[in-house]
C-alpha cells in the first residue's frame, strides 16, 4: 500500500485542500484494532491469528470503502476496480461488496499486468492477468431472477469467451478473466431471487460457481472439437472435464497446485478428492493437498524475509499406465457414474494387454462405440498425447482403440489437429 500512496501523495500534492488533508501522512495508515480502519488486508496475524475477524474486517472494510465511493461519485461518473486474485472468496467479497455499495459491473477488461520474473511468480501460482472492472452506478431497479440472469450471463460471456481466448489469454487467468462479463449481468439488480423458491435469493458464490462451470465447459469444447462439440460438452462428467483441463494446460508435468484447485473447484471438485478418491492427481513435491489454498494470503514480505517464494505445492496427473485400480472403469467413488476418462483407460489396459474380446465386451456393455461424446474424448486424449514425448505408447494405443472401434461401426469424429489451439480462433 506505501508504494502506492506515496506516489500519489507526491502527484496530487496541492490539488485541494481536502486531498492535502487525506495525505498529510508520510506513509499509508497501517490497520488499527480501536478504529477498526485502516489498510484493509485479509491478514490473520494483524487480528491475533483469528481467521474469522480478519475475513470479517476485511469484507466489512471493503464494503464501507465502496460505500464512501458511491457517495463521491457523480451520477455520471464511472469507478474502475484494478483485482487479481486466483481465490473464489476474494471474488465473492468484492462482488458482494460492490453490489452492496450500490454498483453495477459495466465493463471488464483482463489486462496482463503482472510480471513472471516477479517475487510471488516464482514459486506459486499467482496470476499473470488482473482483472479491471468499470463500475457505476447502478439505476432503481426491482429483485431479478436467477433464471433471467443465467440467461443474460450465458448469452452475454460467449462473445467475450471467444474474445478472450483469442487474445490467447489462458489457465486460471482465463476462468478469472471471465469473471467480469459474468457479472455485469448479475449487478444490475440489487437482490437476484430463485425463480422455484421466491423467498430464496442466489448467493454470489452460486452465481460464480455457474460462472466457473460454463467457462471450464468453453475451454474443455475447445480441446475435444475446437469449438464444434458445445452442447454435448455440458454431459462430460465433472472428472473427465477436470482432467482434459489440466492435461491441455500442463500435460502430465508438474503442475501449481492454486490452478489445479481452481479448476476443481470449477468441476464441483476437490483437489483432495481428486488424488484421494479418484486417482487422478498425485502428489509431486510440497506439503499434503488441502481443500483450502493459503497460498495467496502469504505477502511478498514475508515470502522474502523467509528466504521462500511460496509453499510451492505441486501436483501432477497419473499417466494412464499408473492407474492400476482393479474397479478403475467399472465402479466410481460415492456410486457417481462411471467417468468417460476412467473407461478409456481401462480400454487402454486391455487393449495393451491384446484381449481383444474383452476390449470388445467391455465396449458393447458400455455402448461406448456410439458414444459421440466418448469419440470426442479419444481423438482429443490422442492428440494431448502427441503433444507430449513421454506419450508414444499412449498414442499408439488410443489411436490403434480409435481405429478398432470405427471398424466395428462406431463413431468416428473427423480427424482434426488440437496442435493449434494457441492459435484457434
Amino acid at each position: 500500500m506505501d508504494f502506492f500512496y506515496v506516489w500519489l501523495r507526491r502527484t496530487l500534492n496541492g490539488l485541494s485542500p481536502e486531498l492535502d488533508a487525506v495525505f498529510r501522512e508520510q506513509l499509508s495508515p497501517k490497520w488499527n484494532a480501536t478504529g477498526n480502519d485502516g489498510e484493509l488486508v485479509d491478514d490473520a496475524s494483524r487480528h491475533n491469528g483469528d481467521k474469522t475477524r480478519s475475513k470479517a474486517a476485511y469484507e466489512e472494510g471493503t464494503g464501507r470503502a465502496f460505500r464512501s465511493c458511491f457517495d463521491a461519485l457523480k451520477p455520471d461518473g464511472e469507478m474502475v476496480v484494478v483485482f487479481a486474485n486466483k481465490q473464489g472468496d476474494a471474488w465473492e467479497a468484492l462482488a458482494a461488496a460492490l453490489i452492496r455499495a450500490g454498483f453495477v459491473v459495466d465493463g471488464s477488461w483482463p489486462i496482463q499486468t503482472e510480471m513472471g520474473n516477479r517475487t510471488r511468480s516464482l514459486g506459486s501460482a499467482a496470476l499473470a492477468s488482473s482483472v479491471w472492472l468499470v463500475c457505476k452506478k447502478r439505476p432503481p431497479a426491482r429483485p431479478g431472477f436467477d433464471t433471467t440472469v443465467l440467461a443474460e450471463m450465458r448469452a452475454r460471456i460467449h462473445t467475450q469467451l471467444r474474445a478472450f481466448w483469442d487474445a490467447g489469454i489462458r489457465g486460471p487467468d482465463f476462468v478469472w478473466a471471465a469473471t467480469g462479463p459474468a457479472l455485469e449481468a448479475y449487478s444490475k439488480y440489487p437482490v437476484v431471487k430463485k425463480a422455484d423458491a421466491p423467498d430464496g435469493q442466489m448467493t454470489v458464490s452460486e452465481f460464480l460457481r455457474e460462472v466457473r462451470r460454463l467457462v471450464v465447459d468453453f475451454v474443455v469444447g475447445r480441446v475435444l472439437s475446437q469449438g464444434d462439440c458445445g452442447e454435448e460438452t455440458g454431459s462430460l462428467d465433472d472428472v473427465t472435464t477436470y482432467y482434459l483441463l489440466h492435461r491441455n494446460d500442463f500435460s502430465l508435468d508438474d503442475a501449481p497446485i492454486g490452478a489445479c484447485i481452481l479448476y476443481a473447484l470449477s468441476c464441483n471438485l476437490s483437489d483432495r478428492e481428486l488424488a484421494d478418491r479418484f486417482d487422478i492427481l498425485t502428489r509431486t513435491g510440497g506439503d499434503l493437498l488441502d481443500e483450502t489454498d493459503d497460498e495467496e494470503e502469504d505477502s511478498e514480505a514475508d515470502e522474502e524475509e523467509n528466504g521462500s517464494t511460496g509453499r510451492g505445492n505441486k501436483v501432477g496427473l497419473k499417466p494412464w499406465n499408473q492407474r492400476r485400480g482393479r474397479m478403475l472403469g467399472l465402479e466410481a467413488p460415492g456410486g457417481r457414474p462411471v467417468p468417460l476418462i476412467d473407461q478409456a483407460h481401462r480400454l487402454m489396459h486391455l487393449w495393451r494387454a491384446g484381449d481383444r474380446a474383452k476390449v470388445d465386451d467391455y465396449l458393447d456393455a458400455r455402448g461406448l462405440k456410439r458414444h459421440a461424446l466418448f469419440a470426442h474424448l479419444l481423438q482429443a486424449l490422442i492428440e494431448l498425447a502427441g503433444r507430449d514425448h513421454r506419450g508414444s505408447e499412449e498414442h499408439a494405443i488410443l489411436e490403434s482403440l480409435s481405429n478398432h472401434i470405427a471398424a466395428r461401426g462406431g463413431v468416428a469424429p473427423p480427424r482434426q489437429t488440437q496442435l493449434a489451439l494457441s492459435t484457434d480462433s
